[in-house]
């Protein structure tokens, strides 16, 4: 007898000491009728375990504790399922329903943005659809503007491209569908070719985000997600119409998409054609010289854009693979008084003949891309990968100006079109995979980058050389969940880059004095030179989340190799009046940063304020220096690229009062201070640094009814104040304020919504300077009033 209940004590006690262990769960979600639902985020508490379901709808956590633990699953477009389960125990199945947001007096919540700002370290922004039509701009930067830290460099009314915190060009990496967009960013004049009607959510990280994405996001990331795929066994699409009165714009983009259980194709078409635009000016000074705006239309300012969108692929139980194959094309003009040409030598009547033309001088570029993004989930290990291809082709076109010893006489024996300025021809190859698992309270990423650039140039006139580019990269990213409420991260990375110039000699003689005599000779302008980098580049970083305070902070290191620009320039840039010289000997730029937010949501009160500071111990910049080049940059004020200590800090804040239920008020602001700590230019601060600005909003949002739903009207007030601290030849720039309105519904047609928003942009038509602008250097003002309207037509074919 008592070996039996030896023999029983024994097990017991086996078996709790067997549930003491660490134990696992394991489960699937399922939808109402029985289908795998993917992208569920699973949330384990006590502990705050937080994982995915993947393709097939399953799920796995290992390293938790036996006991009693309740299950939260959420996912936008379903109600949200709380299940309580212990472990060690069976696996769990979820099923979840999707929310009906047809009836009256139901609120869809949709938390995963708030979920994904509390799990990223950095400062993030997550923009929806809905703020991209309510805002639209001239373009996608353009309407990203109206957020705290993001300004553009605007190239007319069409083109333009993003500035962070004050830092832009091959500081900010712009990630579509998973690859970085690859154009050439170096240039002020070259706009971003992303058709913002087929982005879906946007993710805005503001910070250095190297670590993930390499050389680059210095400054901070742009992501650019695709749409969420339709639904099994769905068919549908939209039709969305804008229109423009500054400059007459017309367009518009249709999309039509399809799905079976496991296949699906989605394609968009994009066109969009407008004039020139006007200003609340009849004159303009191109440095010494006036010049008259035919009934305030900036001659030569037109453009149109067309984009094919394509993506298809298949969504299966574990494995996924979508490709995404788009080709944006614009053909834009510059202003005819400020690209190069003096203002006496413009020719009106040509230019101002119809205000639809696209005469010389202006740019044409189109941007092919293919990317393939695949998944597979094996266990607790989620493995993706993307694959991308690119061609960036740009030419500009002006008509042939010759200086130093250029013939006076186009010859047409070159083999170069007469008016065929320059000519870009990029191919692109890209290659990213990520291993994620969780481990414990640990969630790892482990990845690694490489790309391929092969640059070829063209045209009559040098400023770039041909190059080649390659870059490879491997990093390591842990979250770790020590509690509800504290996350650390921690994150390490190596980068490698290696870049070739290829030699580039005149296409025309030049006369050389040597030893007292007179010899004539094809100079060479870029020598063959090849250059290596690599670094280590670090970040750490904890949030802390509780009911109604969170706060994140982050500090690290990051890197950005020097372009082929900055090593090898040697050419009249026309854009800038201005002769720019590389230095092969640049260092690679290193950036040190610590990022702090601090948020409050209480009742009808949110707070957001988020400070940083940045040090750079030789940051990269355009020097102007005393000298003319009156050989071979027609007199122009010489520029050489160099390298100073550079010390930033600044901040943004949010804060939202809901007043009533149907009215609420924000207010935003931004600031940054920089400052050179050596070299020429010590004391002074960095080009195209924006000054403060504030902007106030009130929103009215009144009941929604049958037929009209989701209204809101709302108005902005933009307070930007003068910017005196200034890098010459940049000027000083007075403040200004600026009044936008914006309203919309969602109209109830059958079973369908739609969607109307209305803007009407400088609703005074201010007349104001922006001191990042293109064309702010010839005292050019920002574009006067502007009546926005579009309109979105969903349509369902099967659902």
């Amino acid at each position: 007898m008592f070996k039996k209940y030896y023999i029983l004590i024994s097990c017991l006690l086996g078996l709790a000491k067997a549930f003491a262990q660490d134990a696992g769960l394991h489960g699937k979600v399922l939808t109402a009728q029985g289908a795998p639902l993917p992208g569920v985020k699973i949330l384990i508490t006590p502990g705050h375990h937080v994982v995915t379901s993947g393709p097939s709808g399953n799920f796995s956590v290992a390293g938790l504790k036996a006991g009693e633990f309740v299950i939260t699953a959420t996912r936008a477009g379903y109600r949200e399922k709380k299940i309580p389960v212990v472990i060690p125990g069976a696996g769990v199945e979820i099923v979840m329903h999707k929310r009906i947001t047809e009836l009256e007096e139901v609120v869809v919540k949709d938390n995963h943005i708030t979920t994904r700002k509390n799990e990223e370290s950095l400062n993030l922004d997550v923009i929806k659809t809905d703020f991209i039509r309510q805002h639209l701009g001239g373009s996608l930067m353009k309407t990203l503007e109206r957020l705290p830290g993001v300004k553009t460099i605007g190239i007319g009314s069409g083109q333009s491209k993003p500035l962070i915190r004050g830092m832009g060009f091959n500081r900010v990496a712009v990630i579509d569908n998973g690859i970085k967009h690859e154009g050439q960013q170096w240039g002020a004049d070259h706009g971003l070719e992303i058709d913002q009607f087929a982005a879906g959510e946007i993710e805005l990280v503001k910070g250095a985000a190297s670590f993930i994405y390499g050389s680059d996001a210095i400054a901070g990331t742009i992501n650019v997600l695709p749409p969420p795929p339709p639904g099994p066994n769905t068919m549908g699409g939209s039709i969305e119409l804008i229109g423009k009165t500054n400059n007459n714009l017309y367009g518009g983009s249709a999309n039509f998409y399809a799905r079976n259980k496991k296949w699906m194709a989605d394609g968009r078409v994009t066109y969009q054609n407008y004039a020139d635009y006007r200003v609340p000016a009849d004159t303009v000074y191109v440095y010494s010289y006036a010049a008259g705006l035919h009934k305030n239309f900036l001659r030569n300012t037109a453009g149109r854009e067309s984009g094919l969108h394509l993506s298809t692929g298949y969504l299966g139980e574990h494995f996924r693979s979508l490709f995404y194959i788009s080709n944006v094309y614009s053909k834009s003009g510059f202003f005819a008084n400020a690209h190069g040409l003096e203002p006496r030598r413009v020719n009106n009547a040509l230019h101002d003949r119809s205000s639809r033309d696209i005469l010389h001088p202006s740019q044409e570029v189109n941007h092919f891309k293919v990317i393939n993004k695949s998944s597979l989930q094996t266990g607790l290990h989620l493995l993706e990968m993307e694959l991308g291809y690119q061609r960036n082709f740009r030419q500009e076109f002006n008509q042939y100006v010759n200086h130093g010893y250029m013939p006076p006489v186009y010859p047409d024996t070159l083999g170069i079109p007469a008016a065929l300025e320059r000519q870009f021809d990029k191919h692109v190859y890209s290659l990213n995979f990520r291993d994620n698992f969780t481990a414990g309270k640990h969630r790892i990423t482990a990845g690694l980058n490489a790309e391929y650039q092969d640059n070829k140039i063209g045209g009559w006139s040098f400023l770039v050389p041909s190059f080649n580019q390659h870059t490879a990269g491997i990093f390591l990213y842990d979250k770790i969940t020590l509690n509800d409420r504290f996350l650390l991260h921690a994150a390490m990375r190596y980068d490698y880059g290696r870049l070739a110039m290829q030699r580039y000699d005149d296409w025309f003689p030049s006369s050389i004095e040597q030893d007292g005599e007179t010899t004539t000779k094809r100079l060479t302008r870029a020598e063959n030179l090849a250059r290596t980098f690599h670094s280590w580049v670090w970040s750490a970083g904890v949030n802390y989340n509780a009911d109604h305070f969170n706060a994140k902070f982050n500090i690290g290191k990051s890197f950005r190799m020097p372009i082929a620009t900055e090593l090898s320039a040697n050419g009249v840039n026309y854009h800038y009046f201005s002769y720019e010289k590389g230095d092969p000997s640049l260092a690679p730029e290193q950036s040190y940063q610590a990022d702090l937010s601090l948020g409050w949501t209480s009742g009808r009160l949110s707070v957001q304020v988020s400070p940083f500071i940045n040090f750079f111990p030789n940051y990269i910049y355009l020097n102007p220096t005393s000298a003319h080049d009156y050989n071979y940059g027609a007199g122009n004020q010489v520029f050489q690229y160099a390298q100073s200590r550079v010390f930033r800090y600044g901040g943004e804040i949010q804060a939202r009062y809901q007043v009533f239920e149907c009215l609420s008020g924000e207010v935003s602001g931004e600031y940054l201070h920089a400052e050179q700590l050596s070299g020429n230019k010590k004391g002074y601060t960095l080009p195209f640094s924006p000054p403060p600005s504030a902007l106030f909003n009130i929103t009215w949002q009144p009941g929604q009814g049958k037929v009209f739903r989701k209204n809101y009207c709302s108005l902005d007030y933009r307070v930007t104040g003068a910017q005196n601290n200034i890098v010459p030849p940049e000027k000083k720039t007075p403040g200004y304020q600026v009044f936008n309105f914006q309203a919309g519904s969602r109209i109830a047609v059958g079973r369908h919504e739609v969607q109307v928003n209305l803007q009407v942009q400088n609703l005074l038509n201010t007349r104001y300077l922006n001191h990042t602008s293109f064309y702010r250097l010839i005292e050019l003002p920002e574009q006067g009033r502007n009546i926005v309207l579009s309109l979105k037509v969903p349509f369902k074919l099967k659902d």
